[in-house]
């Protein structure tokens, strides 16, 4: 199949160019009709945090957004809100404001309804403002309309500032920088490796076509479903590396055949059939380990799972299908790769230098030939330096950021601390309880609803509640609970659990009513105990999804299980990086922060998918060289240091791309894409160096030939995948077999043996 479809679109590149340029135009032009959006909004079914949500929603309608804060300062030394001129100018702001489109309530803080907004010192007041969008559709441009309508407030003086979803708007991170940065430092690697101005610049545009279209996709996928803005950036990143990664295995493999004079459209054909299909089983492999987030059952985990895995099969599918068309049509300008020694067939494109490969190949072959002579040595060695940076790992607790983690300057953190600052910190993340009484109340008054107002008063990091809010049949109640912490802040975390455990339980003891704990705050807490309940179940099914596949990819139990083991070590040792820079704060101002900061427990699950899937990739194209070996000589140690030194340099260029790509991301301003790309970034560099320079061989050496032992009844069970493409390697290269003249095209081999097995 890989075969026919490389062949397919080697011989036609200009229709397959031509039908990518109309999915990107007909995506493009979706986008600038419909939008890219993005929400932040966080839904747990069956959580407190939810009933809270659902029972205030629908008792007490409101405006879709909920109420997003205007915020309006004046200096120590300025006029005080409460002024007549200031009255006058914010009121005139209100009501400018409430004509702007999709406005539909603009409460003052001189209104009755309005007072809480109104701080002591009159200096600091906030507009509450309803629209009749959600949070992702509230738009830069809208924010900055209702900004704008509040114009006669700051030619009063009054320093104006969005806050909530209207702040979120504003601040959405633009990483095309970062993208930028990665793209160039691919592309000094690429032609450092490649010499060829085209051979380094063909995987950047298969990454780049494959990033605009994920893009344009997930951006239209936040129609649909509640897509956080870290989740397109994530998907940025995972989509650019392997994107690049991919073409790049695929173009090393085509400059080997034309460098043993196979044509080109048959060499692109043959690329597709070998190196292309090891790519799509990669690809699926980390679309697999992605997968496994839906356990978690989560919106948000399906929505961080959805858009890598929709940017990685999108790489796959260019790699399928543009690259070979573009290899086909561009062969003459990429170069081609022979053998040490020899002649360059006549008729092709004078190749490169053997001696350029030469060094790089010798260089891995010492290092696999000196770490397999003292194999127990350098495991150990291995070994002790994760554990080593796996240590930190064991203090990593999840936690909440809050617009109090925004960069300086930004509108969120600007809002906050100006809110926090009048108000206390608790007013940027105000608790909402709910009850729903079994008879009807008949008012404020009613016993049952003053014990629970007295109660929630008395707990212990309460700041204010506010008076109870009735509906008309008397049978929902509703508070605002201040806390006296922020919305970060540990302490409030354990406010939510003490009015859960203690408070509300106690104040309705007697089966009046049923009371639940809503709120930002109070959802977060909700996320990280779902997330911590779900974590097993979802690192198994991710470990065991992945041991099945290498089980089915190199028919060996052991080396499923080797790899499964090391790379929940590299896996752990990314966790102690994320834990000492982020949560201790180590070197936090070296990446842009002000210090430690927690970290949500959405980032170490995600984190583990998408490492787990990545570190199949090193492991199938290591093992599909090693293997390929090991059928040709039966010597297992040679085999290793064979299959190492002919595939090292080009996993560490690969590596190397992909590290350069994730910490081009340390430039964003939003913590969570720093996390992901310090995490991400930390775990290559160790899969490349440690794990596979070390590890990988070590414990291969150290097996032996058990390392491919396969049980005979598991043997009939096992599909023949063939991920390396045995099948269609040329005559000189396939282990075992014997050529026949090919019958579907010029430089085709078809074999009369199959592989031996052992």
């Amino acid at each position: 199949m890989f075969l026919t479809m490389g062949r397919w679109c080697a011989r036609r590149p200009r229709r397959v160019i031509g039908a990518w340029l109309l999915l990107l135009l007909v995506l493009g032009g979706a986008v600038m009709a419909y939008g890219r959006v993005t929400s932040e909004a966080v839904t747990i079914p069956g959580s407190d945090s939810q009933a809270a949500l659902d029972t205030a929603a629908a008792a007490f309608p409101g405006p879709a957004s909920g109420n997003q804060p205007l915020v309006l300062r004046t200096g120590p030394g300025g006029p005080v809100l409460t002024g007549d001129s200031t009255r006058e100018a914010v009121e005139r702001s209100a009501r400018a404001i409430a004509e702007v489109p999709h406005v539909v309530s603009v409460t003052s803080p001189y209104e009755r309804a309005g007072a809480a907004a109104m701080s002591r010192d009159g200096h600091t007041a906030y507009l509450t403002v309803g629209l009749d969008v959600t949070g992702r559709d509230i738009t830069p441009e809208l924010s900055q309309l209702i900004t704008d309508a509040a114009g006669p407030a700051e030619a009063a003086g009054i320093e104006v500032t969005p806050g909530g979803d209207l702040a979120a708007a504003v601040d959405r991170p633009d990483t095309g920088h970062s993208e930028l940065i990665g793209l160039a430092a691919a592309a000094v690697i690429l032609f450092v490796g490649f010499r060829k101005a085209a051979a380094a610049g063909l995987p950047l545009v298969i990454g780049v076509t494959g990033l605009v279209a994920s893009l344009a996709a997930i951006g239209l996928a936040g129609h649909l479903m509640d897509m956080p803005s870290s989740g397109t950036t994530i998907a940025a990143m995972i989509g650019l590396g392997v994107g690049i990664d991919y073409t790049l295995f695929c173009l090393t493999r085509f400059r080997e055949f034309r460098g043993r004079g196979v044509p080109a459209a048959e060499a692109g054909a043959l690329a597709t059939a070998t190196a292309g299909k090891a790519s799509a089983f990669a690809g699926c492999a980390v679309i697999a380990a992605l997968a496994g987030l839906a356990l978690g059952g989560l919106p948000l985990l399906r929505a961080l799972a959805l858009a890598p895995a929709v940017a990685v099969l999108v790489a796959v599918a260019a790699t399928l299908t543009l690259l070979p068309a573009l290899l086909s049509l561009l062969a003459r300008f990429l170069g081609a790769a022979r053998e040490e020694g020899a002649a360059a067939p006549a008729g092709t494109d004078a190749p490169e230098p053997a001696g350029k490969d030469a060094p790089a190949g010798r260089g891995w072959q010492r290092i696999a030939e000196r770490v397999t002579a003292r194999p127990w040595r350098h495991l150990l060695a291995g070994l002790a330096l994760l554990l080593l940076l796996a240590a930190p790992a064991t203090q990593l607790s999840f936690g909440q950021l809050d617009a109090g983690d925004k960069p300086a300057g930004s509108a969120s953190r600007t809002s906050y601390e100006q809110l926090s600052d009048a108000f206390g910190p608790g007013v940027n993340g105000p608790l909402q309880v709910t009850e729903t009484l079994a008879a009807p109340a008949a008012g404020p008054q009613d016993a049952r609803v003053a014990k629970v107002s007295t109660a929630l008063a008395a707990t212990p990091g309460v700041a204010s509640v506010s008076p109870p809010q009735l509906t008309a049949d008397g049978r929902t109640v509703r508070w605002q609970v201040t806390p006296a912490t922020g919305p970060g802040d540990p302490a409030t975390a354990r406010l939510v659990d003490t009015l859960r455990g203690d408070t509300l339980p106690a104040a309705t003891a007697d089966g009046a009513g049923t009371a639940h704990v809503g709120g930002a705050a109070a959802a977060v807490t909700d996320l990280n105990d779902r997330l911590a309940d779900r974590l097993p179940a979802v690192i198994g099914t991710v470990v065991l999804v992945a041991g099945l596949l290498l089980l089915a990819a190199f028919r060996s139990p052991l080396l499923a299980l080797k790899a499964a083991v090391l790379n929940l070590l590299s896996v752990a040792a990314a966790y102690g990086v994320l834990t000492a820079v982020f949560q201790w704060g180590w070197g936090a101002q070296l990446i842009g922060l002000e210090g430690p900061v927690p970290v949500p427990g959405y980032v170490p699950l995600l984190m583990f998918a998408v490492l787990f899937g990545l570190s199949m990739d090193y492991e199938v194209f290591l093992l599909t060289s090693v293997r390929e070996k090991w059928l040709a000589s039966g010597d297992s140690r040679q085999a290793v240091v064979a299959g190492l030194a002919s595939t090292g340099r080009i996993i560490t260029s690969a590596a190397l791309i992909m590290v350069s790509v994730f910490l081009a991301y340390l430039l964003s301003d939003d913590p969570v894409v720093k996390m992901f790309g310090t995490g991400l970034a930390a775990a290559v560099a160790l899969d490349v160096t440690v794990v596979r320079g070390l590890l990988v061989p070590t414990t291969m050496a150290l097996l032996g030939d058990r390392g491919w032992w396969l049980p005979r009844r598991l043997d009939r069970i096992l599909p023949e995948l063939d991920i390396e493409g045995s099948a269609h390697t040329l005559p000189a290269e396939r282990p075992g077999t014997v050529a026949a003249p090919a019958a579907g095209g010029p430089g085709e081999t078809t074999a009369t043996s199959p592989l031996p097995t052992r």
